[in-house]
């Protein structure tokens, strides 16, 4: 039997936006927070997965980041969710919505 991650991946890598959109716009990260909330989730991945999304967040405006001197070494890019973040996260849920009502409706 295949493995679900394996099975899944295409379809967990197409929602990897919506989850990472989520984890931000609960409030400022850091890369580490968003992969150890990440982590017993399906959604676990690497930071280089994780930044070149972030980077593509960026330029869409959807989220911004800014520097933060550490105690613990270099100063660190925290990420927020922008307001065009906010909106695209509500049409990310509207739609995943609407994407379970059609699945549960074509179950009946």
């Amino acid at each position: 039997m295949t493995d679900a991650n394996e099975q899944f991946a295409g379809l967990r890598k197409g929602l990897l936006e919506f989850a990472l959109l989520t984890v931000v716009s609960g409030r400022t990260v850091y890369v580490g927070d968003i992969l150890a909330t990440l982590a017993p989730t399906p959604f676990a991945t690497q930071e280089g997965t994780l930044y070149p999304l972030l980077s593509k967040l960026r330029r869409e405006e959807y989220v911004d980041y800014e520097w933060v001197e550490s105690g613990q070494g270099p100063p660190r890019k925290y990420y927020r969710l922008t307001d065009k973040g906010g909106s695209r996260l509500e049409e990310l849920a509207a739609y995943w919505r609407r994407l379970t009502t059609t699945l549960e409706t074509l179950g009946r």
